[in-house]
């Protein structure tokens, strides 16, 4: 797990550090000089890329990731790989532009009412598609070589920081809001541009016309799985978006804002799982081409027992402050409360079934995830608008709670039936139990002087507790060994 290890602290470094600086855009600088409709859009404009990106990329982002094994060869440009990763998804964006400018009247019309912000700038929907895919892909590309840092660096930091930038700009009155909206899709298109240096630098930047050097590599297979991948990523897609989409036709750009700014807040708990899967999901595939199982099974138990401490810290941290944080923002957004506890949940829940997609979406049973993930996406579009109409965005986060369970349960579920691996040991239920221990000693806390010196003492308390309990009982000894060691070497015990 050395590999894993490493890159995974590294990449958790790096995300955080892109929490702190997306913290600061969504929870103070948005808010405060941006109106809950310009939120909305900045938030929504991305979904709907993700979505066309998705559409174009024909599944060859997660197919690039299994089926890299097959290709690795630095002597022979690894087979011209990266042509073929690319080639397929430019025809494919080809035609889904094509016909995105061709129903664009309809689809900008479904928005016309209730959000006329983003009709009047659908115009960057098509750019911001184009990125959003070389990103996917070059991310593919070097996750499947083992590069993450960078790829998160971009993603996690420098948009970030970028956006900051944009907003600091718009609010000091350097630029209108039409400018900041194009410096928006330019620091998105930047960070695309890094990858593609980053490849260049690396010496891995190999595209040749020939396709002579395909010959005798796995194509056929390729692209069987990359049309389940395909429709499994338009679906999981689906399941992450739609809700945004939706909320912007039936209530507008503005609860889509609220609820989107909820959502993020809520996000923070993925970033311990997101880091490592970056690097765990080419490790999977390298399992299943050797048929090691058996370390599967051990890499799988070591992530869900890194996730679940790292989650449930996060989780009642949040939601022990969650009055303290919305307390922060404008009135407005305190209808999110319960969108954050809901989404939450459902991420604490999918961090605690650890890899079981990766494992399932790289193994030869991923027509089941396929499955799972169309069934899924059925219920969210059918669920949505009642939801949405009757509760507004609480409905939609319960929405989203649910198909989240459902799924991480049903993968969970095959995982065991058919390779009769699963994630959990006696240390999970003891990581709950203290979790929900430190959670009530700080929600007891009485509320002091100031918001920010709440959180301050009312955090430092639950970690306190929840610290201590991990590291007495050892319950993540990945995570805590070396602490540890550390720790009786200064104290020279």
């Amino acid at each position: 797990m050395g590999i894993i290890k490493r890159q995974g602290i590294q990449n958790s470094i790096i995300s955080y550090a892109g929490v702190f600086i997306g913290y600061v855009n969504l929870m103070v600088l948005f808010p405060r000089f941006l109106s809950v409709e310009q939120v909305g859009l900045t938030r929504v404009l991305p979904a709907i890329a993700i979505v066309l990106a998705q559409l174009s990329a024909l599944g060859f982002g997660s197919a690039g990731i299994k089926f890299f094994p097959f290709f690795r060869d630095k002597v022979r440009r690894h087979h011209n790989f990266l042509a073929f990763l690319l080639g397929v998804p430019l025809l494919g964006f080809s035609i889904v532009i094509g016909l995105y400018y061709l129903f664009q009247p309809q689809i900008i019309g479904y928005y016309a009412k209730e959000a006329p912000l983003l009709r009047q700038y659908s115009y960057y929907i098509g750019p911001l598609s184009f990125f959003t895919l070389f990103f996917t892909l070059f991310n593919s590309y070097l996750t499947s070589l083992y590069k993450t840092v960078i790829p998160s660096l971009t993603k996690d930091f420098l948009l970030r920081v970028g956006v900051s930038l944009c907003v600091l700009l718009y609010a000091y009155d350097f630029i209108n809001f039409e400018v900041f909206l194009l410096l928006f899709i330019g620091v998105n298109a930047g960070i695309t541009l890094v990858l593609l240096v980053y490849i260049i630098w690396l010496k891995q930047f190999h595209l040749s016309p020939k396709l002579s050097a395909l010959s005798k590599q796995p194509i056929r297979p390729m692209f069987q799985y990359g049309l389940y991948a395909f429709l499994g990523n338009i679906s999981s897609t689906i399941i992450t978006v739609i809700d945004s989409i939706m909320i912007t036709h039936y209530n507008g750009l503005g609860d889509a804002g609220i609820y989107t700014t909820a959502t993020y807040v809520a996000s923070i708990i993925l970033i311990a799982g997101s880091s490592i899967y970056k690097i765990a999901s080419p490790k999977i595939a390298d399992y299943w081409k050797n048929n090691d199982l058996k370390t599967m099974q051990v890499l799988y138990q070591q992530v869900t027992r890194i996730n679940l401490v790292v989650g449930c810290l996060l989780f009642i941290g949040i939601w022990a402050n969650v009055h303290n944080l919305l307390a922060l923002l404008p009135k407005a957004y305190s209808s999110g409360k319960y969108v954050i506890f809901f989404v939450c949940a459902a991420r604490l829940f999918d961090l605690a079934s650890g890899i079981n997609g990766y494992i399932l979406l790289t193994s030869p049973r991923y027509r089941y995830d396929l499955i799972f993930n169309i069934l899924l996406a059925s219920l969210t579009v059918i669920a949505n608008p009642y939801f949405i109409k009757n509760y507004g965005i609480n409905g939609a986060g319960f929405v989203f709670f649910v198909v989240y369970g459902v799924i991480n349960t049903m993968r969970l579920a095959c995982v065991y039936y058919f390779y009769k691996m699963q994630p959990f040991d006696k240390t999970s239920l003891q990581i709950i139990m203290l979790a929900l221990l430190a959670y009530v000693v700080g929600w007891q806390l009485p509320f002091m002087y100031h918001t920010l010196v709440d959180i301050a003492i009312r955090s430092v308390l639950i970690t306190v507790i929840y610290g201590v309990g991990v590291l007495n009982l050892n319950l993540a000894p990945e995570m805590t060994d070396k602490v540890v060691t550390q720790i009786r070497k200064r104290l020279n015990f």
